[in-house]
């Protein structure tokens, strides 16, 4: 396992390490004492999966105010997704930057999200599988998120035209959030 910090404070950037041979391939997912010793550590309470149908796809960019913040760590089973997460933290001097990583099934790439982040992701193949866990219990009540769209942001989505949820094409932009707090 290689654990690499991101350019934006909070992200890493996690390669596993598989076992290969003539049957395929063994690889450790999770392992306490390297995160532990990278500071990673986290009391998972869910692991989530995410499966999308179709190509195409854009989920998100949500977050969870505090105090149900969380910290999320992601990779792909099946497929392959363009990752994203934008910085909400407002005494961060990289408030409102994005960054973005290219995680699939084959390139055994995680990333690991502390709390702070909008996060979404958009689909790059058909039948994509996404699991993460995070260290904090889903709340309705403190859930949120910012519109994919965002002009300000400028986020290169690999799609024009996304199959995206109501709910998610409803979401304010970041500026429009900042004014409501």
């Amino acid at each position: 396992m290689i654990i690499k910090p991101g350019s934006l404070q909070g992200i890493y950037d996690i390669t596993l390490a598989p076992n290969l041979d003539h049957r395929g391939y063994f690889t450790r997912m999770y392992d306490v004492n390297i995160m532990t010793a990278h500071g990673l550590h986290r009391n998972w309470v869910q692991e989530n999966r995410s499966f999308s149908k179709q190509k195409g796809t854009i989920r998100g960019l949500h977050f969870q105010c505090e105090p149900q913040a969380e910290t999320k760590l992601v990779w792909v089973s099946r497929g392959a997704i363009l990752d994203v997460f934008v910085d909400i933290r407002r005494d961060s001097p990289t408030f409102g930057c994005y960054e973005s990583r290219l995680l699939t099934e084959e390139n055994f790439a995680m990333v690991y999200i502390s709390p702070g982040f909008a996060h979404g992701f958009c689909t790059l193949s058909d039948n994509c599988e996404v699991m993460y866990k995070v260290d904090n219990a889903y709340s309705p009540a403190h859930e949120g998120g910012i519109l994919w769209k965002d002009p300000c942001l400028q986020i290169p989505w690999p799609v024009q035209q996304p199959i995206i949820s109501e709910k998610d094409q409803r979401l304010p932009t970041l500026d429009k959030l900042k004014r409501r707090d």
